[in-house]
């Protein structure tokens, strides 16, 4: 990675776009800090290729019918019900 990855212009663009006041010290940080994050992303180019394993297979259970709660035994628990609803806080 060349060390003029990404040049203080940029990040003042990038600051100006995003409404952001910098000042020349934080230009240079995210500078320094940009340049960072993209040589850890070449450095993920250079991770070796393998070869894939046969796909995917579902190796969940079939959905299946079963009996449920009525409405009386979901709302046993509940803090609040109102009209065979769960009711919870209004709101704002």
């Amino acid at each position: 990675m060349s060390d003029n990855a990404v040049e203080s212009d940029e990040v003042g663009h990038i600051a100006d776009l995003a409404r952001i006041d910098l000042d020349d010290s934080e230009v240079e940080r995210f500078t320094e800090q940009f340049g960072e994050i993209l040589a850890a992303f070449e450095a993920l180019d250079e991770v070796p290729d393998t070869d894939r394993e046969t796909d995917l297979t579902n190796v969940m259970r079939p959905d299946e019918v079963r009996e449920c709660l009525s409405q009386e035994e979901a709302l046993r628990n509940a803090p609040d019900s109102e009209a065979g609803q769960f009711k919870g806080p209004k709101v704002s």
